[in-house]
């Protein structure tokens, strides 16, 4: 298990756990990123993801893709 912004740029990861308080992770879980669901990174770029989750993209910053095991 590791944090989603050590994965390589194109690949589809699983996720296993969502950490942080409470309120990090029920934001996280409203953009898509739920136990079990799938994301693929699109791109790292300045310390930023832009991630496919849920048939969406998303960018999210390296401290929140910190939070997510895959």
């Amino acid at each position: 298990m590791m944090p989603l912004t050590m994965m390589d740029t194109g690949e589809t990861y699983r996720i296993k756990k969502i950490g942080g308080k409470e309120e990090v992770k029920k934001f996280l879980e409203t953009l898509g990123f739920v136990v079990g669901g799938t994301v693929t990174v699109i791109s790292d770029t300045g310390g930023n993801l832009i991630v496919n989750v849920k048939d969406s993209r998303i960018a999210i910053g390296r401290d929140m893709a910190a939070k997510i095991m895959v």
